[in-house]
């Protein structure tokens, strides 16, 4: 995979202070995009930002809170002046509230929602009207983190789970909207990896358990993403759009 393959592209993540959306924005600068950095912690950003540019990466941190109309377009305006129209989007900003039905509290649902779904939507939307009127249209990219939870019955992540099932046809729906327009849109559905969200549990007795469950016995490795996202961000992607793409290892066999 050539490692200037976003070489000009203007790339931002959300959800970018940690985790997947960390690990994104560096694979995404090392393969030549510029990367805006989207979060609410605005002190992790800027460490991030420094570790790529001292290794020859350009990148931008801009305060970003998805469940903010307001906070989104602003963080799309200081982009824009920073850096130019932007015309990469991966929407990644995403948390997790476990519990059963019975004893979720309606508070945590809503909070799920408000990132996992409004977020998305609030993200792809800007993004598409800011490519649009910047003529950038079928070249514009945007890539939803999903999950494979938006297809399984997991329990005890309800409330996440339905978040996720949402975001998937998200994509389609948007992809179908903007078909003639631009830009494309696609989604990624992860298996498990070993992040933040999930590590604690996958530590207990009951979260080895289910890794032993997974066919390959395994969590998708930390790089395990890079080839779908770099694809759908490029220009091989220029017939792509509308897509799923699930990448778990084989955990949903």
């Amino acid at each position: 995979m050539s490692s200037a393959m976003l070489e000009g592209r203007k790339v931002l993540i959300t959800g970018a202070s940690g985790g997947l959306g960390e690990h994104f924005a560096r694979i995404c600068a090392a393969a030549g995009a510029t990367v805006v950095l989207g979060a609410r912690r605005i002190d992790r950003l800027a460490t991030i930002v420094d570790g790529i540019v001292a290794t020859g990466g350009r990148a931008l941190a801009v305060p970003m809170d998805v469940t903010s109309e307001l906070s989104v377009q602003q963080a799309f305006d200081q982009a824009e002046s920073e850096v130019g129209p932007l015309d990469s989007i991966v929407a990644n900003a995403g948390i997790e509230k476990s519990g059963s039905v019975d004893t979720l509290d309606v508070d945590d649902w809503d909070t799920v929602f408000a990132v996992n779904v409004r977020g998305v939507f609030l993200t792809a939307r800007e993004a598409a009207k800011r490519m649009r009127a910047a003529g950038i249209t079928e070249r514009g990219r945007i890539v939803l983190i999903s999950s494979i939870t938006a297809r399984t019955t997991s329990p005890g992540i309800a409330c996440y789970s339905a978040s996720k099932a949402a975001v998937s046809h998200m994509g389609r729906l948007f992809a179908r909207e903007w078909v003639r327009s631009g830009p494309n849109v696609n989604c990624i559905s992860p298996g498990y990896i070993g992040t933040d969200m999930v590590n604690d549990w996958f530590a207990t007795e009951a979260g080895q358990k289910q890794i032993n469950r997974f066919p390959r016995r395994r969590l998708v490795q930390d790089d395990g993403l890079d080839g779908a996202l770099l694809f759908l961000l490029s220009d091989a992607a220029h017939n792509t759009t509308g897509a799923d793409i699930t990448v778990d290892d084989g955990q949903t066999l």
